[in-house]
Parts: structure tokens; C-alpha cells; sequence
């Protein structure tokens, strides 16, 4: 399957604690961190949830 790549732009501190977590399911603890992680339907849901702190890499 096809993988991607995220970076987290902006801090987590501020925001609520479901997207803090949301972040540290994606395995995104730092900024400017990348990972690479599979294209399924549930980490495009999680991404969208968090769209303001992390952008996808190309």
C-alpha cells in the first residue's frame, strides 16, 4: 500500500487534548518532525482532524 509523509508545523500546546493525542497516534511529537506512515482511510481521518498542524510532505 501507498505511503505517505507528515510533518507537524505548529506546536500542540494550546489545543485540546483529543488532537494532542491524535498527533501522538500519528507517532508526531516534535515540530518539524516527519514520518511515514500507510495511506488507509483512518490516518486520512486523522490528518484531517489535525490539518492546522501538520501538513503532508511530497
Amino acid at each position: 500500500m501507498a505511503t505517505i509523509k507528515i510533518k507537524q508545523i505548529k506546536s500542540k500546546i494550546g489545543y485540546p487534548i483529543d488532537q494532542k493525542r491524535t498527533l501522538q497516534a500519528l507517532g508526531l511529537h516534535k515540530i518539524s518532525q516527519v514520518v511515514e506512515v500507510e495511506d488507509t482511510p483512518s490516518l486520512r481521518g486523522m490528518i484531517k482532524k489535525v490539518h492546522h498542524l501538520v501538513t503532508i510532505v511530497e
